[in-house]
């Protein structure tokens, strides 16, 4: 039944509906100044670019590769010459899918085993990231302002920033992710479009479920960048669950919003189907099309284990020999990673546990040199690579999240739902495995969930920018609109909090870039005990 209303005819009175049925939503759909929106994104973006590629090849360890970088780079450049496979095993076993290696490749390719080539393509990631952020957030708060503080968050992150210099894989993980929401939340504006549309026509009550809803491309493209995501580590899983539960829930809410009789069971025989189509079977497909040259090839790892490890009979003899392989290399992966339990004897100075995540409180040294470093105007210079979040930023994330929770659960703000979401799949699955060792370069990921959060958060800090007209004059003219104070103090307070923000970042600068300093120096960067 098409909702009727109409407002009280009598002058000066306080508009009226005619029908207790709830309104339509508003025909807003996406941010709509388009020119000033890409403006901005650019500037920001040629910033972290310049941030990301100067002085990329620096530090090495005379000429080689510094942490895990020397498995991940060595392991890509096997690809580039051994027929796209890793013929060097790391740790007796190459334990992580090929996606991440084959995007160091790509950089190897172009400029060969130098840093240059094995630190190329994660910068490039870092930049993306950056531009994917802006564009997120923009469209989440429908406001290039508050889009432009999250780039500014992105680009003064040392955790991201130290992450799209080195050459491993967790800001690939980052990237693929953050793309994949970023198409979940456009799919999100565009099927309220569709339901606009219907709805205008008048069709959106022709049967109690809704309208069909047609192929949704962006939904599949968030498909293929979780497989991608997979295809780099196997924690994409997680995201895979927590954003198929977030595109059914929009659908339910989209589905309710105009009115269709019975949402859930349409959201139920229209979408969940077409969902784990795109979110589960796509990711699928293209993680094990990730491993194409393996597939090919003669000589990769375990590629013959049926008749060799595992025998070539049994319940799953059904299946291709090579999908057998493939489950049984990937078993061994899964072994190895198990058996790295702190109960096991397997300690790292730097590991740390989920619970330190949020607020960055156990960082990670990543290069370390005091022997023949001269620069620092002293007799005796170090100079280091820590992975570090900007304490501005991160010392602040148990509030935001709380924002975030309060927001979503009292105002039911879907915006700051969507974030949690991403936010929660990123850190809330590893608490179930607390034995692992783990490292804060498993929290990259977060990051960028982290940044949105908190310029929404500061987006509400702001306030609405809008004037407060004052009433009429005794002569019965308009007096002239005053700006409007709130939003004028929120700004100042949110420019203060950047300006902390990157001057901090500046003050981290010499331990993320491994600039020689002095010993004191390196020790008054070390704020906490934890850091040491």
């Amino acid at each position: 039944m098409t909702q009727v209303t109409s407002r009280a005819t009598v002058p000066g009175a306080v508009p009226t509906w005619s029908s207790p049925a709830p309104l339509r939503p508003s025909p807003d759909f996406g941010p709509t100044d388009t020119l000033r929106g890409w403006l901005v994104t650019a500037f920001l973006t040629a910033i972290a670019a310049v941030t990301r590629f100067t002085m990329l090849n620096y530090p090495t360890d005379a000429g080689t590769p510094v942490f895990d970088e020397k498995h991940y780079a060595p392991q890509a450049w096997q690809m580039l010459t051994g027929g796209g496979v890793e013929d060097n095993p790391g740790y007796g076993l190459v334990v992580h899918p090929p996606v991440g290696k084959q995007m160091i490749a790509i950089g190897e390719f172009l400029f060969g085993y130098n840093g240059w080539g094995w630190r190329f393509t994660a910068a490039l990631a870092g930049t993306v990231l950056v531009l994917l952020v802006i564009r997120i957030t923009r469209r989440l708060a429908r406001s290039t302002l508050i889009g432009a503080i999250a780039g500014i968050l992105m680009i003064a992150d040392g955790l991201l920033f130290v992450s799209s210099r080195i050459g491993m894989l967790d800001i690939f993980m980052a990237l693929f992710i953050t793309a994949a929401f970023g198409c979940l939340v456009l799919d999100r504006d565009d099927v309220r479009a569709r339901m606009a549309r219907v709805d205008l026509e008048g069709r959106v009550g022709a049967t109690p479920w809704g309208p069909r809803l047609g192929v949704r491309w962006w939904r599949f493209g968030a498909g293929v960048l979780l497989g991608l995501a997979c295809g780099t580590k196997w924690s994409g899983i997680y995201f895979i669950a927590a954003f198929g539960i977030l595109s059914v829930c929009f659908d339910v809410a989209a589905r309710r919003a105009y009115g269709v009789r019975k949402p859930w069971l349409g959201t139920a025989l229209r979408d969940v189907g077409p969902a784990l189509y795109a979110l589960v079977l796509i990711p699928l497909g293209v993680y094990l099309a990730t491993y194409w040259a393996w597939f090919v090839s003669e000589t990769g790892v375990y590629r013959y284990a049926v008749g060799n490890q595992v025998g070539s009979d049994g319940p799953w003899s059904f299946l291709p020999d090579a999908l057998r392989s493939l489950w049984f290399y990937s078993g061994e992966s899964l072994h190895f990673h198990e058996g790295l339990t702190n109960s096991a004897g397997n300690h790292h100075p730097w590991e740390s546990k989920p619970w330190t995540w949020p607020m960055g409180l156990r960082p990670m040294l990543y290069y370390y040199a005091d022997t023949n470093v001269t620069g620092c105007g002293q007799a005796q210079c170090v100079k280091a690579v820590m992975l570090i979040g900007t304490p501005a930023i991160w010392w602040i994330a148990l509030p935001v999240v709380g924002w975030l929770l309060w927001r979503s659960v009292v105002r039911r703000d879907w915006r700051y739902a969507a974030v949690l979401t991403g936010y929660g799949a990123a850190l809330l699955p590893w608490f179930l495995t607390l034995d692992r060792q783990m490292y804060y370069f498993y929290a990259v990921p977060l990051a960028p969930f982290l940044m949105m959060g908190v310029a929404l958060a500061l987006g509400d800090v702001m306030g609405p920018a809008r004037s407060t007209p004052l009433p009429r004059s005794p002569l019965g003219t308009f007096l002239p609109e005053v700006p409007n104070e709130r939003h004028s103090l929120g700004l100042l307070a949110v420019c203060l909090y950047l300006g902390l923000v990157v001057a901090n970042f500046i003050w981290l600068w010499p331990i993320l870039t491994a600039l020689p300093i002095t010993p004191a120096s390196w020790h008054d960067h070390l704020w906490l005990p934890s850091w040491r």
